[in-house]
């Protein structure tokens, strides 16, 4: 009887340091993850890589230089008297509002479309901001609501491009929607919301 409840012992503190390791461990991701810090709270992204491998490599450079260190939230769209729970638009992020000279100096992205991804501007979705095709840098927006005026085919920027969605939102879209409803002045916040930095997970 003794050596049996031994066993069960044994067996349960096994059990328990096998838990408490995997709590321990980093979480394995089938797609790279990323985490926005804002002053707002956290934004959780998963980008794809096999789907935008252009635009996920650069980004993920530009986080792991530590390029989106203390910048912001600094644009926004979003429709008039609307409860902030429904209105649909965009926040836009990056160095342009914080450290635009540095931004100036990198090498634009070549464009990858939504017709060559397959990927679309739905709720949450995560995209490069341009000018012309191939000049995406640092800046990118996430899209609340539906925004397929942005996808391939449409006209939102001149040239029917579209723009080079990458990645979605996982987990922060309660964070998205309240950043997106902070006092504007037309298209930018009065108050830019600063991240602190993005994080690879």
């Amino acid at each position: 009887m003794v050596a049996v409840n031994f066993m069960i012992k044994k067996s349960m503190l096994l059990l328990c340091c096998l838990a408490l390791l995997n709590a321990c461990s980093p979480k394995q991701y089938k797609e790279p993850h990323v985490v926005i810090h804002t002053t707002m709270g956290d934004i959780e992204l998963e980008l794809y890589p096999t789907k935008a491998p252009q635009s996920v490599a650069t980004f993920l450079k530009y986080v792991e230089d530590g390029f989106y260190k203390n910048t912001s939230f600094y644009r926004v769209l979003k429709l008039e008297d609307m409860p902030s729970d429904y209105n649909p638009g965009i926040i836009q992020g990056g160095l342009y509002s914080t450290n635009d000279q540095k931004k100036a100096k990198l090498k634009g992205t070549p464009h990858e479309s939504t017709r060559q991804t397959g990927l679309s501007h739905t709720s949450g979705a995560v995209s490069l901001a341009r000018t012309t095709p191939g000049t995406a840098t640092t800046e990118f927006f996430i899209c609340i609501d539906d925004q397929s005026q942005f996808d391939y085919g449409n006209d939102s920027n001149g040239d029917q491009e579209g723009f080079a969605v990458f990645g979605k939102v996982v987990d922060g879209m309660n964070v998205v929607k309240k950043i997106q409803a902070q006092k504007r002045s037309g298209e930018n916040f009065v108050e830019k919301i600063r991240i602190s930095d993005i994080e690879r997970l």
